[in-house]
Formats: structure tokens, C-alpha cells, sequence
């Protein structure tokens, strides 16, 4: 069950949306192992979570994530193996054990700075919308690092080959309109339209059939590492499993409203879950 507070993170519900806000205003959202450790337990209780059908991410303030909390993570954990260890484990584990295979669909909601370790959280999400303003940047280069963790794994998905080695070895910040240029999100609108569009977005994902949507994820981050022959057989599986699960008949319905009373056209207006 979900804490009625957390330290690092606060949860706000809206209906079938909840978000998950990344509380460290006055560190940019930096991540912390405290940060990491909620973070996985809320994940965890929100999978499972009736009431949430999407979940959006974003940080508190005007930033999103300024990446991993130097002085915590890394400073205060030296000589401390042990402890070092178990804050590397749970920053991996929320991130790309849980959040990517999150089985409710994501939106990182990117307000403002979203630096280093940050581009794990957002290329985690399923999907991503940002402020044209915000600021993006992998700034390791410029002491004498490379971006380490997952940060370069989390690039090398998001974004073409030109797109990562510039912004990886140049350091150079860019702005939300650059992260959509690049395909690192979906798309940028002004600061001031962010909230409304993620709304607007996420109210779009609730409209579908939620096992649809589950199916769809987990589908696509299975095969796309697979050859023709493996895909096959996982897509025949993945079919007849989904049909079970769809325990209020879903596809019948939209096949219903499709064959027989006409009020669904596929590509012109979306299946009426309600019905």
C-alpha cells in the first residue's frame, strides 16, 4: 500500500492518472539513493494499483531531474561498499527493471532540467513530452567522464548515432524543441501548455482497452530483439494470452461496434471501452 508520505517523492491522483513527482525542488530533483529506494516501492505498489490506469512522471519546481545526486551517491558512499552497492542496485532496478517494464503505459512530463542520469528516468517512460524551454544535457564529458550507469545505454535507445555521439561528447546543453527534433521525445509545446497537453495525452491512453495497452508494450520491447522466426512464435503466444486476459471482452466489443452498428472507424475514432 502506498505511504500517506514520502520524503523525495510526492503522488498526486486525477482520476485514472497519477503522478509521480520527483520531490527535490531544492536539489533539481537530484536522484538520490533515498529517491531511488521510494521509487522502487511506489512503483511496485502502483502496478497493481486499481486506480491507476497512467502514470505520469515529473520533477517538483523547475526541473525535472538534474540527474544523480553527486555529493550522495557518490561522495558521501565512498569507502561504504556495501551501501554503494545497494544504492546502484535500486537506481537500476526502478529504472529499467520496473519503469520500463511498467505494464500501464508512462509519460515523462519533462518541465525543465533534465541533466546525466535524468535520460534514464525519461527513456524509461513510454512516452515524453517536454517544455520547449527545458534544458537538456549530458555534461560528463566536460569533467573529465564519460556518462556512465545506463545513461549511455538509455541514448544509444532513444536516439539516432549523429544525435548521441554530438550530444555525448560535445557536452553541449539543448532545449526541448532540439530533445524533439532528436526523437528523445515525442514532441515540445510552450512551459505553459506542458500540464495541458500531458493531460490531454494521457486521457487519450485511458480511452484504450488497458489489457490492449499492456499487451502492446511488453510486445514491442520483446520482439524487437528478436529475429523473424522468434517474433512469430512470441506474437501467436502473446495473442492468445492477451485474449485470455481480456476478461470483459474488449476486442468483441470493438469488433461489434465495427461489424455490426458502425460506429467505429478504425483510424477516424477510437473503441468506446464504456460500451
Amino acid at each position: 500500500m502506498l505511504k500517506d508520505h514520502y520524503e523525495n517523492v510526492r503522488i498526486e491522483r486525477d482520476g485514472g492518472l497519477t503522478w509521480v513527482i520527483l520531490n527535490r525542488p531544492e536539489k533539481r530533483n537530484a536522484l538520490s539513493p533515498a529517491l531511488h529506494y521510494e521509487m522502487a516501492e511506489i512503483i511496485d505498489e502502483l502496478e497493481v494499483d486499481p486506480e491507476t490506469q497512467v502514470m505520469v512522471l515529473t520533477g517538483a519546481g523547475d526541473s525535472f531531474s538534474a540527474g544523480f545526486d553527486l555529493r550522495e551517491y557518490f561522495r558521501n558512499l565512498e569507502g561504504k561498499p556495501i551501501e554503494k552497492a545497494r544504492a546502484k542496485r535500486a537506481a537500476h532496478h526502478w529504472t529499467w527493471e520496473r519503469l520500463y517494464y511498467f505494464p500501464k503505459p508512462t509519460i515523462a512530463m519533462v518541465n525543465g532540467h533534465c541533466f546525466g542520469g535524468a535520460f534514464q528516468v525519461l527513456v524509461a517512460c513510454d512516452l515524453a513530452i517536454a517544455a520547449d524551454e527545458a534544458a537538456f544535457g549530458l555534461s560528463e564529458i566536460n569533467w573529465g567522464v564519460y556518462p556512465g550507469g545506463m545513461v549511455t545505454k538509455a541514448v544509444a535507445e532513444a536516439v539516432s548515432y549523429r544525435d548521441a555521439m554530438y550530444i555525448i561528447l560535445t557536452g553541449r546543453p539543448f532545449d526541448g524543441r532540439e530533445a524533439a527534433r532528436m526523437r528523445l521525445v515525442n514532441f515540445s509545446v510552450p512551459r505553459a501548455q506542458l500540464r495541458e497537453e500531458t493531460v490531454s495525452l494521457a486521457n487519450e491512453l485511458m480511452s484504450k482497452l488497458p489489457v490492449a495497452l499492456s499487451a502492446a508494450k511488453e510486445a514491442y520491447k520483446a520482439v524487437k530483439h528478436m529475429d523473424f522466426h522468434q517474433a512469430f512464435e512470441y506474437m501467436t503466444a502473446k495473442t492468445i494470452a492477451t485474449s485470455a486476459l481480456d476478461v470483459d471482452k474488449g476486442r468483441t466489443k470493438a469488433l461489434g461496434q465495427f461489424l455490426d452498428d458502425k460506429s467505429y472507424r478504425p483510424g477516424l475514432q477510437g473503441f468506446r471501452v464504456e460500451d
